[in-house]
């Protein structure tokens, strides 16, 4: 009996069982097929729960970057200022194989992306410049005004040099002399007391010296014009705007001598004449005029371009669209005007056959790259420079006539399709520093064939070499695009992708123009500081102090 009754409740059990689970497989497909309804159907979502869902998404997204960004941005700090310990520099290698000079004279844009580029445990390098900094020299524009600090556009090369892998010697002179026969570069210096001369033996030497700004021989300009190409260029112009902003609020308005002051000449309609113009304009209407508004109405920005147009480079349509906006700001363009004559208080210049003479209380020429005088003792000295306009240099940037071991890249060469752009410099820089970890291998193969007796070893090795020689390819230069700021927190971008070329204006296109600027800072304290710049200026504007 009792047998029985168990017998009796496990099958009731397994029948409930059984139920139990016919129902949970029964709930399980009728939610599954809701979930297929509710994934297939988009209106079955409310809406309000999609932009909450999102929206959270979104948020999470850009904290988690943020969280990443902040973290690579501390952990680039870190290791700027905690730079690992250097290779020292020495004659030979482990292997009894001598170690080369590489002297690097300039530290310009292609100097600086050579030795970021360069493995510099394999050469013993030597960089020679008068400035013992790297200038980010496409914001050099907007120091004069006081859109960023000049402190946040320099980065000592000594610091740059630091970072490498190998030990860096920096001298701060200037190469006055190249002796191509004997490899020797002769350097003035004025430091530790009075000038002095001293020689610097190289085995491979790369000229990056940059350019002089070109006067084209317009008397006056070197007198009375201020030009911007360097720190100290920014400097005087600063101080040269605010005093003579001062001086002429102290003058009756009806005073001609005011008019004159107030009145700012810009020479030059390419990316840094254009830029300064615009940033100047800024200056006067977002800061000057909320201290001194009347002066500020009286303030005249006149840009003077020799050719048809401003910013020959960009499209025809980003050219129109920067003519109209100066416009708008009351910038003058006088296009097709030369100027032939710089005198103190005056300029003269000529428009087909009308010649004018403007008074002009500062007068900024941002126009025209001239050899340095170390370049032209170069050309004189090599039968082969036979070009007034730059150093020529053949397809894999080697200075002609200088038997292979000279090489020369940025503003201070001259190759058809190349052109005196920071853009230029820097890939030359990038491709010559692969260019020089390459001939190190090919030296030591070199050094290894001098010293192997065995014919067949021999044949070996200098296949080897002939195989890293063909490897070393020609400069390929692949243009990007261009940029340039115009005023009233707009830019213009000519970029290009491939074979594609896309034409950006406006105020989204002024957000990409500084994210570029600030991605292409040398170093991480840099793009730190030019973003707190930006920063600062937005909150509180320009400082309107000398």
């Amino acid at each position: 009996m009792s047998i029985f009754r168990n017998a009796v409740q496990r099958t009731a059990l397994c029948s409930r069982v059984s139920l139990r689970n016919q129902q949970v497989l029964g709930l399980q497909k009728r939610t599954f097929s809701n979930s297929f309804k509710l994934l297939s159907n988009e209106k079955a979502i409310p809406k309000q729960s999609r932009s909450k869902f999102f929206l959270k998404y979104f948020v999470n997204s850009a904290m988690l970057l943020g969280v990443g960004a902040t973290g690579y941005l501390f952990f680039s700090l870190y290791r700027e200022s905690h730079p690992a310990p250097q290779i020292p520099q020495s004659k030979t290698f482990a292997n009894g194989s001598p170690r080369k000079t590489l002297v690097i004279l300039g530290s310009g844009w292609g100097s600086v992306s050579l030795l970021k580029n360069l493995d510099t445990s394999k050469y013993n390098v030597v960089v020679v410049s008068p400035r013992n900094f790297f200038l980010y020299t496409p914001l050099l524009p907007s120091a004069p005004v006081g859109t960023v600090e000049l402190k946040s556009i320099v980065e000592p090369i000594r610091a740059i040099g630091r970072r490498s892998k190998g030990e860096v010697i920096y001298h701060e002179g200037e190469a006055s002399d190249v002796d191509t026969v004997n490899k020797v570069i002769k350097v003035k210096s004025s430091m530790n007391g009075a000038p002095h001369e001293f020689d610097v033996k190289y085995d491979y030497l790369v000229v990056g010296v940059g350019a002089q700004p070109n006067t084209f021989g317009t008397p006056g300009v070197y007198e009375h014009a201020s030009f911007l190409k360097e720190i100290s260029d920014a400097q005087e112009i600063r101080r040269k705007v605010m005093t003579t902003v001062s001086s002429a609020a102290s003058l009756d308005p009806s005073d001609p001598e005011r008019k004159r002051l107030l009145s700012f000449i810009v020479v030059g309609g390419g990316p840094t004449g254009v830029e300064f113009a615009a940033e100047l304009q800024d200056f006067v209407d977002q800061d000057l005029s909320k201290w001194m508004p009347t002066i500020s109405k009286e303030i005249k920005v006149t840009l003077v371009e020799a050719s048809p147009n401003i910013l020959g480079m960009f499209d025809k349509s980003l050219i129109q669209y920067t003519n109209d906006l100066f416009k708008k700001e009351k910038i003058e363009v006088k296009l097709k005007t030369a100027v032939k004559e710089v005198k103190e208080t005056t300029v003269t210049t000529k428009c087909g056959d009308v010649v004018e003479e403007t008074p002009y209380g500062i007068l900024v020429w941002a126009t025209g790259n001239a050899p340095r005088d170390v370049s032209l003792k170069l050309m004189s000295k090599l039968e082969e420079q036979n070009s007034r306009r730059g150093l020529l240099i053949d397809d894999k940037l080697r200075l002609l006539g200088g038997n292979g071991s000279i090489y020369s890249i940025g503003d201070c060469t001259f190759h058809a399709g190349l052109f005196p752009t920071a853009q230029v410099a820097f890939q030359e820089g990038v491709y010559l520093g692969e260019v020089f970890n390459k001939i190190h291998k090919i030296d030591q193969l070199k050094w290894e064939l001098s010293n192997t007796q065995d014919k067949s070893s021999q044949e070996k090795i200098q296949a080897k070499i002939d195989i890293m020689n063909s490897k070393i390819d020609d400069f390929k230069y692949h243009h990007l695009g261009a940029l340039a700021y115009i005023g009233s927190e707009k830019a213009i971008a000519d970029i290009a992708m491939g074979e594609s070329r896309y034409n950006l204006s406006g105020s989204f296109t002024f957000l990409f123009w500084r994210y570029a600027y600030l991605s292409m800072c040398i170093s991480a304290r840099n793009k730190v500081l030019v973003a707190l710049d930006w920063i600062k200026v937005s909150i509180f504007g320009r400082n309107s102090s000398v």
